[in-house]
């Protein structure tokens, strides 16, 4: 039986980043044993263990064989007689499949190594095309690593799109890797990907038109900028999002089944990105209506998140303040600073109190304007 670190803990060794995550290959050994040595079993579709002090992750080693299309469509077996090389074969990455053994030497039976000092992605064999998650993480690991892509590579991804591959990623796994991708430090890179070898528009078709000509070359940047900036993954989602047609964000919400928050802000940046841009110059009636429509008064977090996604829209990485955001700030101040649990004990008529709240809050934002 020997253990081996295997996949993203050794390639982040070896760029000399640091490790957050390690998984460990078993080789020679049997369900039964782990069991035996202390380890839990956790996995469902094949052998995977969780240490018993560290709760890392043990798999046996194992090999794959494609039984139908999709995600989900493969064999897995594992058995003590598998060799490591045979399980580094069927990763999708040469830089995902080296390993090191408890000694700390390096196995790189297909040149991972040299593939990360020579900064390209290149898949390991013909065994890649057998997934389309590798699409998305190809794209995903450019996005990370401002790697090129082997040539080779690249043609197999476009096979796979024109084959029809993609066509059966599942929603769930689609959206899991974007969400990583777009939480990356470059992630325009991964949508550029996914652009040249043509699967976009088949994982995202919803979209795939705000990353075309120049309005596109602007989404990128936007998006660069605000991963520069340190912003969330509902404000960076918001920003590659808010140019689309509503009708087409709730069907894409739907799809993908996309958090929450991911989706209520796309939607207030796609109805309220031009009114936003414009209110520097607004007065404030106009001020207020907007503050109540994006409902800013009830929840100013994300109301603030919304304020950041149309900076970055329109200023990048820039740091100036944004003349809009500065203002709408201001009225939401002075709106919040309105007691209208006061206003409502002093109003005799229970109809009249919203429009009472209201004149008083907009007779806030007029004296906070003023001065």
């Amino acid at each position: 039986m020997k253990i081996y670190s295997v996949g993203g803990a050794v390639r982040d060794e070896l760029l000399g980043w640091p490790v957050t995550d390690r998984d460990y290959v078993v080789v020679g050994a049997t369900p039964a044993r782990m069991i035996e040595l202390g380890y839990k079993s956790v996995g469902r579709d094949f052998p995977v263990f969780l240490h018993p002090q560290t709760h890392e992750e043990y798999a046996l080693a194992r090999t794959e064989r494609k039984t139908a299309r999709g995600y989900h469509g493969f064999e897995f077996h594992a058995a003590p007689g598998i060799t490591l090389e045979q399980d580094l074969a069927r990763r999708d990455l040469t830089i995902n499949a080296i390993a090191k053994d408890e000694a700390g030497n390096i196995i790189d039976p297909f040149g991972g190594a040299a593939d990360l000092k020579a900064r390209v992605l290149r898949h390991v064999g013909p065994a890649f095309a057998e997934d389309p998650v590798r699409i998305l993480r190809v794209a995903r690991f450019a996005a990370r690593l401002d790697f090129a892509i082997a040539p080779e590579t690249l043609h197999l991804m476009r096979e796979m799109v024109a084959n029809g591959e993609a066509d059966a990623l599942v929603a769930e796994r689609v959206w899991q890797e974007l969400a990583r991708g777009l939480m990356e430090r470059q992630p325009s890179r991964m949508f550029r990907t996914l652009g040249e070898c043509g699967a976009l528009a088949v994982v995202l078709p919803e979209l795939a038109g705000q990353f075309v000509g120049p309005a596109g070359n602007h989404t990128q940047a936007a998006l660069d900028a605000a991963a520069a900036r340190g912003l969330g993954l509902a404000e960076r989602f918001a920003l590659i999002a808010m140019r689309a047609d509503e009708a087409a964000i709730s069907g894409l919400g739907e799809r993908l089944r996309l958090p929450q928050d991911c989706r209520e802000l796309a939607l207030l940046a796609v109805r309220y990105r031009a009114d936003i841009d414009r209110a520097a110059a607004l007065q404030a009636d106009a001020l207020l209506w907007l503050l109540q429509n994006t409902d800013a008064l009830r929840r100013p977090e994300r109301f603030t998140q919304l304020l950041e996604v149309c900076a970055v829209d329109a200023h990048g990485a820039a740091t100036a303040p944004y003349p809009a955001a500065v203002r709408l700030r201001m009225a939401l101040a002075a709106a919040q600073a309105v007691d209208a649990g006061a206003i409502a004990q002093q109003c005799r008529e229970p109809r009249q109190i919203g429009e009472q709240v209201a004149q008083a809050r907009r007779d806030a934002i007029r004296k906070a304007l003023r001065e």
